[in-house]
């Protein structure tokens, strides 16, 4: 055979740098003695391109307290201050009314603004609008609830008129009227319905309008659509219904940086976010722009719940973004506010903030397993975070000692920076390691966790992405995605829990502040990237059981920033009650591969398993708006039995589930 035809069969044998080999994969059935994670697969979450706000939590009004002014915020407390009128609010008719927010004529504290529209002439088209989130969504049949708490200035002030209307004010889709405003602040509640057969939009605004002339003061203005379970100052269903889907274990929160906040006066203070959302003052996220705090404490917990999984409870530690800290002996008072958290989760009746919780609606206490102390805190340059982590360490530990703190700074960093700070004897029972990276470098980082000492803490893997495509992520990220979560499903012994970050983008305009999100949003809809379904089908196909498993001649494929890596990635657990086999598979070469398996310690193998799988014709292909299932799992069936060969398609991820005896 001469040298070109050499070169031709070697070129056939060798496709976009993949070496092509038949691989043998032996499961080891039999010997599948390891616990996968009872909380392997979860969610984590943040305020971050307003995914509470004008995202997950329902409530549609926008700057409702009228707490954001259109000039922005003083630069300091001694600037005089020229207030240029509520951002997001429109007066329709600038000739026959003012208006103008008093900072100190709220009805509250915490609602210490107040809208004061002055009306000199009644001709019927004085109002303000409400642009809120990117629109209003309206829709068929829609019903809203809806809140504002109103006085009279004046004697003449007497009703509203409060509606949804499309941008031009020409078609109205819903309104009510409200009665009886006197010189006292009174909450009125009312309902919107839509009965009328409308097209789903967003291009709506609410239009609050006055009944006669005279001095109105308004303040905190919400508005609800329907709501998952029901929920009062609840959460959107169609986010929840997804969240659902992924069949997660916990849910990581409230962050995220949006635990720490840019200050401490900005941290997630929790007391301050629990009771009456009418009490509650909020304030500003990390990202630039106010959370209103409707979601709180319990709002987490009970989102949680309603998706079937416990928290991961995130609690302050003394460190904000700024870089301002509290050193370890003189953080007692933020140990101490953890201890009440933790109370309110699980206390119950005969404890003050268990107490406090079942007041709040909620009369069982949650299920609890794992205390974060702290967020990212290998960002404190101090060195501060040993001696503050140890003091919530041991105080949460003498009160709940079934609980698992988890530290943000891994051991080595725990270890250098302890002993350079004189402290000594610091425990650890997890850590929390995050992983932001593209595609290849997910495929390198495959077997990471197959060399991590089983005798020192456990993994908590708190944030993690593959990052490319945006505002969501493209299939090449799911593919890593997908690679990275087989790597730490065959590693459940260790890493007990793992979450994406971030969940949510609000796609509108203004609305991102982080490329590559899991779960993108809009005002009225939401859509699943590649890799959240990659998510959806990992997480609902999990057994209790790791699986060993041999491989022979794994083809290996050159990766574009140079060297190379395993070409199919994998990972194996079996159900011990039914005998089910969950065989993850995924193909990250550019060409189709065949991969022959043998099952060891199983007596049968029923011969059709079923097969989900998720790809698309190029791996720059993504999900959007106007395309959300462009790419989704398809559903088939694969003959399979104790030997059996697969060829996996292109770049491709694949789920078997495989009823065995």
């Amino acid at each position: 055979m001469n040298k070109s035809i050499l070169s031709l069969a070697f070129a056939a044998l060798t496709i976009s740098g993949a070496y092509a080999q038949n691989p043998k994969f032996t499961l080891h059935i039999d010997e599948a003695n390891k616990n996968v994670s009872p909380t392997l697969y979860g969610m984590m979450t943040e305020e971050i391109n307003f995914s509470y706000e004008g995202g997950l939590y329902a409530q549609l009004v926008r700057n409702g307290s009228f707490k954001d002014d259109v000039n922005g915020q003083r630069k300091n407390p001694w600037t005089p201050w020229k207030p240029g009128g509520p951002q997001y609010w429109t007066l329709t008719d600038t000739v026959a009314a003012k208006m103008h927010v008093d900072p100190r004529g709220g009805f509250n504290e915490a609602n210490k603004s107040a809208l004061v529209l002055d009306v000199k002439v009644n001709n019927g088209g004085v109002a303000i609008d409400n642009e809120g989130f990117w629109g209003y969504p309206v829709k068929s049949k829609a019903h809203y609830n809806g809140a504002i708490w109103a006085k009279a200035g004046d004697g003449n002030a007497k009703s509203l008129k409060i509606s949804l209307v499309s941008l031009d004010g020409k078609t109205v889709y819903a309104s009510t009227q409200v009665q009886g405003l006197s010189e006292k602040w009174q909450k009125f509640e009312f309902s919107l319905n839509i009965a009328a057969k409308v097209a789903l939009s967003k291009k709506a605004k609410l239009r609050i309008a006055v009944g006669e002339t005279g001095k109105y003061l308004l303040d905190r203005v919400t508005l609800f659509p329907e709501t998952f379970n029901g929920r009062k100052n609840g959460l959107r269903v169609d986010l929840m219904t997804m969240m659902k889907n992924m069949n997660p274990k916990f849910l990581r929160f409230p962050g995220g940086n949006y635990l720490e906040g840019n200050d401490f006066k900005n941290r997630f203070d929790w007391k301050r976010t629990i009771g009456n959302p009418d009490e509650r003052p909020g304030h500003m996220s990390p990202w630039g722009y106010r959370s209103t705090d409707g979601l709180g404490l319990l709002e987490f917990l009970t989102w949680a719940e309603d998706c079937g999984a416990e928290p991961i409870l995130g609690v302050f530690a003394g460190y904000v973004l700024s870089g301002d800290y509290i050193s370890g002996e003189y953080c007692d008072g933020f140990v101490q506010d953890a201890l009440d958290e933790i109370e309110y989760v699980i206390g119950g009746p005969e404890t003050k903030w268990g107490a406090q919780r079942i007041k709040d609606g909620h009369p069982e206490p949650f299920p609890l397993h794992y205390v974060e102390i702290g967020n990212e805190d290998f960002f404190d340059n101090s060195g501060s975070y040993p001696g503050r982590y140890k003091r919530f360490y041991e105080a949460i530990k003498a009160k709940y000692p079934q609980l698992q703190c988890i530290s943000t700074i891994d051991a080595k960093m725990m270890s250098e920076q302890a002993k350079r700070a004189g402290i000594e004897d610091v425990k650890l029972d997890v850590i929390d390691e995050h992983y932001y990276r593209d595609c290849d470098d997910m495929y390198r980082a495959a077997h990471q966790y197959d060399t991590y000492d089983r005798k020192g803490p456990k993994i908590f893997c708190g944030e993690w992405a593959t990052r490319e495509g945006k505002p969501t992520t493209n299939m090449n990220a799911a593919l890593g995605d997908a690679a990275w979560m087989t790597a730490m499903e065959r590693n459940s012994d260790i890493v007990v829990a793992h979450c994406y970050a971030p969940l949510f983008v609000n796609v509108n305009k203004g609305g991102m502040q982080w490329e590559s999100d899991l779960i993108g949003v809009d005002t009225h809809k939401a859509y699943g990237s590649p890799s959240y379904y990659a998510q959806v089908m990992f997480a609902n196909h999990v057994g209790d059981k790791i699986v060993p498993v041999t491989v022979e001649d794994m083809p290996k494929m050159k990766l574009g920033k140079g060297g190379e890596s395993d070409q199919v990635f994998y990972s194996v657990t079996r159900d011990s009650k039914n005998g089910n086999v969950y065989l993850k598979l995924v193909n990250g070469g550019k060409n189709a591969q065949p991969v022959t398996f043998a099952l060891d310690g199983v007596k049968t193998v029923k011969g059709k398993a079923e097969k989900w799988q998720l790809s698309s014709a190029q791996t720059t292909d993504t999900n959007s708006m106007d395309e959300p299932t462009k790419i989704v799992p398809v559903a088939s069936k694969a003959a399979v039995g104790k030997n059996f060969t697969v060829t996996l398609d292109p770049s491709s991820i694949v789920v078997l589930t495989l009823q065995t005896k």
